[in-house]
């Protein structure tokens, strides 16, 4: 029988739009020998709705609560007898649900919240779990704990509301220029070069839209390499690293999804072999520090100078666009888009299944015989 797999995307995020986009490959590449997926669109508005006409979601751009989109229902997760359904409001059906695989980039999909409610439906999660999530989208928590592995990053400085550091104390830590960007946010929204005083003011306000905290973090003159690492935290694997060569000043947000000459993608990069596997065997101890499952990117400065690598930042949920360098890092180390989906569920149902010898009750051993 096949199982039935719940695939979210869209919510209230910056990068609503690019999760759309990463779902219609996704649902695509599915392997429907093995599988049927619910389709649930969070509008921007926050609410849940089921596609059950999968043929909308192919010209849908985005989901929100003013535009009645055919074939859709109001739905949600419940809980029945430990066994979890999508509830359909409007009509009172339920359909059951084998497990869920969220595409949704950013706040509230990308930083543990969504993966938290998959866990107290009891249902196999497909991609990495809470820590990891949470972890890897808070830059700060990211930097202080690649830290104390002491693995290479870049310098940095915190910035709030409440502790907001004049230009040229910035520029004491950092040198110039320099780089802001939100702690908590994807896909370079609210990411600026700053080259002076004044440009500092402007942009700090725009980063300030996307977070509460914002890292101003030292500019290092280099190429940028990712890696895709799939697998469980304790025996994940590496793809060949692609390099991204950005044809605007950086990899920003219009680069990756408005100009569709914003960079040259090179998969494999060239490299030397010594720093493909060095790039290689630090993407997956990453990986494991972090506690990833399923998949994660690792994305790495190399400098022009000196050949010294430096981790740039993990994204635990990286696109599944037709343009994506996750999907495409993986195909070059021959694994199809379609075997590489397959291979995300089947992590995430064997991790379930190894989770269900877990007590939920105590058990006083020494009463046993």
């Amino acid at each position: 029988m096949k199982k039935k797999i719940a695939i979210i995307c869209g919510g209230k995020s910056p990068e609503h739009e690019i999760s759309i986009r990463s779902v219609k490959n996704v649902i695509e590449a599915l392997d429907s020998n093995r599988f049927e997926p619910l389709l649930i669109g969070i509008s921007k508005e926050g609410t849940w709705y089921h596609f059950s006409n999968l043929a909308a979601i192919k010209e849908l751009k985005s989901i929100s609560d003013k535009n009645k989109i055919p074939g859709t229902e109001v739905s949600s997760f419940v809980v029945i007898e430990g066994h979890a359904y999508l509830y359909l409001l409007n009509s009172g059906q339920k359909i059951s649900v084998d497990a869920a695989f969220p595409i949704m980039h950013g706040s509230f999909g990308e930083d543990g919240t969504i993966q938290g409610l998959i866990r107290m439906m009891g249902l196999p999660l497909i991609g990495c779990d809470v820590f990891a999530s949470a972890a890897g989208m808070d830059k700060e928590v990211m930097k202080r704990l690649l830290e104390q592995a002491k693995i290479p990053a870049a310098k940095y400085l915190l910035l709030s509301e409440q502790r907001k550091y004049a230009y040229d104390d910035v520029v004491k830590k950092l040198g110039t220029p320099f780089f802001i960007k939100p702690a908590n946010a994807g896909s370079s929204v609210g990411v600026h070069k700053i080259k002076s005083a004044d440009d500092y003011t402007k942009k700090l306000k725009d980063s300030f839209l996307y977070d509460t905290k914002v890292l101003a973090e030292e500019f290092i003159d280099a190429r940028e390499v990712e890696c895709a690492v799939l697998g469980h935290y304790y025996n994940a694997k590496s793809s060949v690293p692609g390099e991204i060569i950005p044809q605007h000043e950086f990899y920003s947000y219009e680069a990756k999804y408005l100009d569709d000459n914003g960079a040259l993608l090179k998969i494999p990069a060239e490299l030397e072999p010594e720093t493909v596997q060095k790039l290689k065997d630090m993407a997956v101890k990453v990986f494991e520090i972090f506690l990833c499952e399923g998949l994660t990117r690792v994305d790495f400065f190399v400098r022009k100078k000196d050949g010294a690598v430096f981790v740039n930042e993990l994204n635990t949920l990286p696109g599944f666009t037709s343009i994506s360098m996750y999907p495409k890092m993986w195909e070059a180390s021959g694994i199809t888009y379609k075997n590489l989906i397959t291979q995300l569920i089947d992590l995430g149902l064997e991790k379930f299944e190894a989770e269900q010898r877990i007590a939920t009750n105590y058990k006083d051993l020494s009463q046993t015989n």
